[in-house]
């Protein structure tokens, strides 16, 4: 014979299975990372006590101003990220979460990660060079370009490494003397691609001085989201386009587009 349960006791075992997965959700680890504004880089000057660009087999020439590479700063790939992680960082403006395989590559212990991460970097540099050589129509094996940036891995710092080449070997002066940020992939014929984690970068940027960010314009609309006051945001999908934007700011001269 069956009782009937009076209903707090219903509401009692009904109740049991949903704390339980509030629990489980509570303490299990969740497939995230937890990022903030990461360093910023100056590719025309010293990084750790060693010139970031250093040319060999042609003239180069002095700089003044600043083009400052952008980073984030993740938590680790074997880091337990929990819901109250999330909850605490989905408000904060200065963090954000992002699904972990949109910053490591899925399935790789920490070691594979960080040896990938330094390849993307290496071939990132390796881009770069042919882009602003081929830009600037000088020939590669007559100028040797060496780059040089301790503890940062990946694609993103491509854009700002060919624009480096570009001012230190080319004429003029790309920066004006200002103080000029950004981010973006580079191919070896000079188009820009997306990277990431934009609107952290814009903070990152300001915090240390810049007042432009060069920003893939793809990514204008993630940039528009948390955009710091004072930061000009300058879409960009080529080397050639980003080097005519920089000019136009710097003579005041021709139009300069936006997001």
């Amino acid at each position: 014979m069956l009782s009937r349960l009076t209903r707090p006791q219903f509401l009692a075992v009904c109740g049991l299975p949903v704390a339980a997965l509030l629990a489980t959700a509570v303490f299990a680890p969740l497939p995230f990372s937890v990022a903030q504004p990461g360093l910023t880089a100056d590719v025309l000057g010293e990084n750790q006590g060693a010139e970031v660009i250093t040319v060999s087999g042609a003239p180069t020439h002095a700089t003044s101003g600043q083009l400052r590479m952008t980073t984030i700063e993740a938590t680790g790939p074997d880091a337990d990220i929990h819901l109250g992680d999330v909850l605490g960082s989905w408000f904060d403006t200065d963090r954000a979460v992002m699904p972990r395989d949109a910053v490591y590559p899925s399935g790789d212990d920490v070691g594979e990660i960080e040896e990938y991460n330094r390849e993307q970097m290496e071939e990132s540099q390796d881009s770069a060079t042919t882009a602003a050589l081929r830009y600037l129509r000088m020939d590669g094996d007559g100028v040797d370009v060496k780059l040089r940036l301790e503890d940062v891995g990946g694609p993103s710092a491509g854009l700002l490494f060919s624009l480096g080449i570009v001012d230190k070997l080319g004429p003029g002066d790309l920066t004006g003397g200002k103080v000029v940020a950004g981010t973006g992939t580079i191919t070896d014929d000079g188009k820009v691609g997306a990277v990431g984690g934009v609107p952290l970068k814009t903070q990152a940027a300001r915090r240390d001085g810049a007042t432009v960010f060069l920003v893939p314009k793809a990514e204008c609309s993630d940039a528009r989201a948390e955009l710091p006051k004072g930061l000009r945001l300058v879409p960009v999908t080529t080397l050639k386009g980003a080097v005519d934007s920089l000019k136009a700011l710097r003579s005041g001269k021709g139009d300069v587009p936006a997001c």
